[in-house]
């Protein structure tokens, strides 16, 4: 307690003291005057006196400690309350009296204020335990760029221990790169526990009202790397499909026709034989020259360029450029998105002109629509077709159940659709034959 506070006490507890003289006196005086203006005797003159005016401060000092001590027990409360000590309560705090009242309201809310620390501590403790064991490394720095929080990955990706990285700046840390640029990135870098590629994330929070920014950074190595390597997997095992189905009647031909050439006496024909094995060399080569341009159209698809491009004349300039069948256009709201119109209309084309092929098959139709979200458009394309038997490897590279299909149509379009921030999804109809493929793209 500061010597402000216990001038101020000392100054409204006199002030209560002389309130309760000033209370009795009126009744004291006009007893003590009548006492000495009658005929008493002395000594019963100044046994009254004393009696009245030990009665009389007597009750003014009890009407200062009925007053003083429970507000002096509140305001220890209050403190306690303040140091955080939750556990202090004040007793004889009765219902039937105003500061009664108060006291049982200061302890209700001491039990309040216990069960929310109670919470918050435990809350507390299971986020830290949580930030300890995940894999990814967080870090917490002020408005003046000094780190305040740093869980366990975050010290092994420095190398350090936490009690010699918080305090220090992000300069010295080498995260000051972390702290500016865009929020959510890929970079390419070396910690001092080694180099890699680096997936981080950066946000903002308050404590105690202060801003503060929150680095998160995952190592993307290894899961790139797996990704990669199924990757190149599920390449290399339709390339080497694609290949033997080119290479093996190349070889087989071309080895018939070295035979024929050196055989002694040749046939009478040998010259159709050859002109029909070259033919089919010929062929077969053409294809594997098609299929490796479209394996480059595939790996150089160039970024959307963004322009307003309006849902209805976008399908139907699509649908008219279908001369095979008859398409259903059923008609949506207007819609203008922001996309690449070239991109997107061979998107449409692509997924048109499968759902056509299909419908060939079956003699059904097709159907092509849209609808608005609060979001996103929807443009859905259904067909009668016969359906899918397998779903799991429709965008799969250079994949196609199509004779003479080069299996990128679906491939480039899920692409473009991505490229847009949008989605396109291909699957079996849940009622009738056929499948609907659906387009998202955002608003």
């Amino acid at each position: 307690m500061t010597a402000r506070t216990r001038r101020v006490r000392w100054y409204y507890e006199r002030r209560i003291f002389l309130l309760a003289v000033l209370a009795g006196l009126p009744g004291s005086a006009v007893a003590l005057l009548m006492l000495w203006t009658q005929n008493h005797d002395p000594k019963v003159q100044w046994t009254l006196t004393v009696l009245i005016t030990g009665c009389w401060l007597g009750f003014a000092g009890a009407v200062r400690e009925r007053v003083v001590f429970p507000l002096r027990t509140l305001s220890n409360l209050l403190a306690a309350l303040q140091e955080g000590d939750f556990s202090v309560r004040a007793r004889g705090a009765e219902i039937d009296d105003a500061l009664g009242e108060v006291m049982q309201q200061v302890n209700s809310m001491g039990g309040t204020l216990r069960e929310q620390r109670l919470g918050a501590l435990e809350a507390t403790t299971l986020l830290r335990k949580v930030m300890e064991e995940i894999d990814v490394a967080i870090f917490a720095f002020d408005s003046e760029q000094k780190l305040r929080l740093v869980n366990r990955a975050g010290e092994k990706l420095l190398a350090k221990p936490a009690e010699r990285l918080t305090g220090r700046s992000a300069a010295e840390l080498d995260l000051a790169e972390c702290l500016e640029g865009d929020p959510a990135r890929v970079v390419q870098t070396t910690f001092p526990s080694g180099p890699g590629r680096w997936g981080m994330r950066r946000s903002t929070f308050r404590e105690h009202g202060l801003p503060m920014q929150l680095v998160v950074i995952g190592d993307l190595t290894r899961p790139l790397r797996e990704e990669e390597l199924a990757a190149w997997q599920r390449l290399v095992r339709v390339l080497g499909h694609e290949l033997n189905n080119s290479l093996t009647p190349i070889k087989s031909i071309a080895g018939s026709l070295e035979n024929l050439v050196a055989s002694e006496t040749l046939p009478p024909d040998w010259l159709d034989d050859m002109r029909r094995g070259l033919a089919v060399i010929s062929a077969r080569s053409e294809s594997l020259s098609r299929f490796i341009g479209a394996y480059a159209r595939l790996a150089k698809l160039p970024r959307p360029t963004l322009a307003p491009l309006d849902i209805a004349p976008w399908v139907r300039r699509v649908v008219g450029l279908e001369t095979r069948l008859h398409v259903d256009v059923q008609p949506g709201p207007d819609v203008v998105i922001h996309g690449d119109a070239d991109q997107l209309e061979q998107l449409l084309i692509n997924v048109l002109r499968n759902a056509t092929d299909a419908a060939l098959e079956t003699g059904g139709g097709v159907r092509v629509g849209w609808r608005k979200n609060a979001s996103y458009v929807e443009v859905k394309v259904e067909d009668d077709g016969p359906g899918l038997s397998n779903t799991s490897n429709l965008f799969v590279p250079f994949f196609t159940t199509k004779p003479g299909g080069s299996g990128i149509g679906l491939v480039l379009s899920r692409q473009i659709a991505e490229a847009h921030g949008g989605a396109l999804t291909l699957e079996n109809r849940r009622t009738g034959s056929g499948c609907e493929a659906r387009l998202r793209l955002p608003i």
